[in-house]
């Protein structure tokens, strides 16, 4: 088994891989990127991003941009380099341009902690000095070719480089929030993992119970309106439901029981501890309910169609005709070999309550991982986006070995090779 899961694990790293890049060249190929819509902003005048010279004249409503801006813009952005020289440094295996400062030839230039280093030109090569300590930092400080700035003074940029990406951890900045994406997503990682694990193990408990009811009334009149009621809320996605379920119960317009969003009252740092937990669950229950309805029909089904196809083998069978009890024939021989299908796919359904449900939680005004990412795809936030991708294709790698670790343990035909 050792063996086999190594090789899992080795061809999930190709596997991850080929999603980023996919993913990674699809985005920044694609029209309407975050540096075309702050060119459009520029424009219509509306606002400089940032690193922008704000010199621009107005001709009859738009904005002229000065070439500098938008070279900046690029720079800041990264449009400035190929596309599979910016997939290397999101990755973290190609230099990171950091610290970048405009400075003028052989004027002191604050380069933060206190610290002024000067660029000197002699005989075509520009060096880099520490005006405290007059040595040379050129190892640590690179300058780039000479430009010039809307008044026509000689500008150089000096930056410094790292590698840096996510192999390393770093997502870089959100250009949306201007906070750290990692930041961003581990303040929102909790929140989704409250709700998904509940309804996680709320319809698995349902499910299997229900399934395990309807397989031993089958063909009753409990089974048929059961099957109505998960079939058709199946059909309802659940973003849907939960708008209804707002309008009718989160005072929209009949009933004012439950509140229409968010996770917690507005005086909730106050409460005790039990009053805040019953506070998130009072928050809860219509995110939850929205969330699981729709899984019901899909682990109800499998679960009885499962435990009938067990019912009617041989070695059940075997066990009536020794006179076995039938509670003991069901619950110990058939429920064991019944719940497998259940279990092989536990793996996908833990990666789906990891990550979080972007319509659910933007329903409700869940300020989870699943409603930023759909902000960030909204508004192109492009860091935002891959760094959601990464934590997606690792989930549901993990997911899919943990599904068969899962279905090793509970099969005993099942022996990896």
């Amino acid at each position: 088994m050792f063996q086999y899961f190594l090789r899992r694990l080795l061809l999930a790293i190709p596997t991850f891989f080929g999603c980023t890049i996919i993913v990674f060249f699809v985005v920044n190929l694609a029209p309407g990127g975050p540096y075309e819509q702050q060119v459009q902003a520029l424009k219509s005048g509306s606002g400089f991003g940032v690193g922008a010279e704000s010199s621009a004249a107005s001709n009859n409503g738009s904005a002229t941009i000065p070439p500098t801006a938008l070279a900046e813009l690029k720079r800041y952005y990264g449009f400035d380099k190929p596309v599979y020289i910016r997939y290397m440094i999101w990755l973290g295996i190609w230099p990171r341009e950091t610290d970048s400062y405009n400075v003028t030839l052989g004027t002191p230039r604050n380069v933060g902690e206190g610290k002024f280093v000067v660029v000197n030109q002699q005989n075509g090569k520009y060096s880099v000095i520490d005006e405290s300590s007059k040595q040379s930092v050129s190892d640590i400080w690179y300058v780039e070719n000479a430009v010039l700035d809307t008044l026509g003074t000689k500008q150089l940029r000096v930056f410094r480089t790292e590698l840096s990406g996510i192999l390393t951890g770093n997502f870089g900045n959100s250009y949306e929030y201007r906070e750290p994406v990692i930041d961003l997503i581990t303040a929102r990682i909790p929140i989704s993992l409250q709700f998904g694990v509940i309804g996680l193990v709320l319809s698995y408990v349902i499910c299997i119970y229900l399934g395990i009811k309807k397989a031993l009334h089958h063909g009753s009149t409990f089974d048929i309106v059961s099957s109505s009621i998960v079939l058709i809320s199946y059909s309802i996605p659940g973003w849907a439901l939960g708008l209804l379920l707002l309008v009718l119960l989160g005072g929209g317009s009949f009933f004012d029981v439950f509140p229409l969003g968010g996770l917690q009252s507005s005086d909730y740092s106050s409460y005790t501890l039990i009053e805040k937990i019953l506070d998130r669950s009072y928050h809860f229950v219509l995110p939850v309910i929205s969330s699981t309805i729709s899984s019901f029909a899909g682990i109800t089904l499998m679960m009885k169609n499962s435990l009938l196809d067990n019912l009617s083998q041989d070695y059940i069978r075997t066990a009536f005709a020794k006179g076995m009890r039938e509670e003991r024939i069901i619950w110990l021989h058939a429920m064991k070999n019944s719940i497998i299908p259940i279990a092989s796919n536990i793996g996908h359904i833990i990666g789906i309550a990891f990550i979080g449900s972007f319509f659910i939680e933007t329903t409700f005004n869940i300020e989870g991982i699943g409603k930023l990412s759909y902000y960030a795809i909204l508004s192109r936030d492009y860091t935002v986006v891959f760094a959601f991708t990464v934590i997606g294709v690792i989930v549901n790698l993990l997911g899919n070995m943990l599904s068969d670790i899962i279905l090793a343990l509970v099969d005993p035909r099942i022996r990896f090779r």
